[in-house]
């Protein structure tokens, strides 16, 4: 395909993206059992930055719920989506391989883990912030321990890489259905949702506190975007060309890690978000990881906004999990790429 076109795909692409989620924050942001047309939502936006332009919400309390439900659980779908995509591209990109997913390096079972034993136990160490928190450290930990048990004289393979992260994942979920059977009725219950995953209940004071790391994350990946092209060439032409591959490696599992803990830490387990989207970014717009990310980070962002509406609105007066939801969009996904990938003998496509 010629440099002109793919450059005006990945344009449009963008573009698109963009103002797709932009219109999809205003609709979602207005969309419950209170309804806020999208002109009052954007005038709640601009008198809020100063600007007195379009109409304030009708409704009394239109103000309020926008401000205190509807915004916080809008901005916390944004970025878990955005989070998630990018750690997907990135396990895709260090595996060589568009069926990677986060979930290798053990970092969504080392977090459920954490949840389900402080919700088991009762822990209370950071107050309401505890089953947070334990999920954060214990999804890092998970990781760590998959790539420290897998280094062999100074580097990691890939394979024992992913052979590590099975023991791993196995191990947490033995240790996740053990806390299932320890655990009373209710903890049983509170273990199950949010292993499925919902972002009802976000507030501000999470967001502030996740957005930070998925920043910081996303800006990481972006700078390292160009060395994962070189990468791409396969590890001996990336070692040619002066890329350090394990030290690259490194940073790529540890902004993973980073991502998918901040993200399932407030929102429990939503799966393929970080399968789905880069691989479907890669097949509009090519291989390049510079624009590929920016492309998934919006794509993961609208996907994940749009299943939280749809999970909030679809049945009445209840709130699905939305990782039930984005599962029954990727698991037929996955199967589609397995059959894509056994025509093209394992190759990106």
């Amino acid at each position: 395909m010629p440099r002109t076109v793919t450059a005006r795909r990945r344009v449009l692409l963008i573009t698109g993206l963009a103002l797709a989620l932009a219109v999809m924050a205003l609709v979602s942001a207005g969309t419950g059992q209170l309804y806020v047309s999208p002109a009052e939502v954007f005038g709640s936006i601009m008198h809020a930055v100063g600007l007195e332009i379009g109409p304030l919400p009708a409704h009394p309390n239109g103000e309020s719920a926008l401000w205190t439900i509807r915004f916080p659980r809008v901005a916390m779908s944004i970025v878990i989506g955005a989070a998630l995509a990018a750690a997907g591209l990135l396990m895709q990109a260090v595996f060589g391989n568009p069926l990677a997913d986060p979930g290798v390096i053990g970092v969504s079972s080392g977090a459920a883990l954490g949840a389900s034993a402080t919700i088991v136990f009762g822990w209370a160490f950071f107050g309401e912030w505890t089953i947070a928190v334990a999920a954060f450290i214990t999804g890092l930990a998970a990781t760590f321990v998959v790539y420290f048990m897998s280094r062999s004289g100074g580097k990691t393979e890939v394979v024992t890489l992913v052979l590590t992260g099975i023991a791993v994942n196995a191990f947490t979920g033995a240790g996740l259905a053990l806390m299932t059977f320890l655990g009373d009725q209710a903890a049983r219950e509170q273990i199950v949702f949010w292993q499925l995953g919902s972002l009802n209940g976000s507030r501000w004071q999470q967001f502030w506190i996740v957005l930070p790391l998925i920043v910081v994350g996303v800006i990481v990946a972006f700078v390292i975007s160009r060395r994962l092209d070189l990468l791409s060439l396969g590890e001996r032409s990336a070692r040619h060309l002066g890329v350090n591959v394990e030290g690259l490696r490194i940073v790529a599992i540890v902004v993973t890690a980073l991502l998918v803990a901040a993200a399932v830490s407030f929102a429990g387990i939503i799966a393929f978000v970080g399968l789905v989207i880069p691989h479907l970014m890669r097949m509009i717009i090519g291989p390049a990881h510079r624009p590929l990310l920016v492309a998934s980070v919006l794509g993961g962002a609208l996907l994940l906004l749009t299943a939280d509406l749809v999970a909030r609105t679809a049945v009445p007066m209840a709130d699905l999990p939305i990782g039930m939801l984005t599962s029954l969009v990727g698991g037929p996904f996955f199967f589609w790429l397995l059959r894509r990938a056994r025509r093209s003998a394992g190759g990106w496509g």
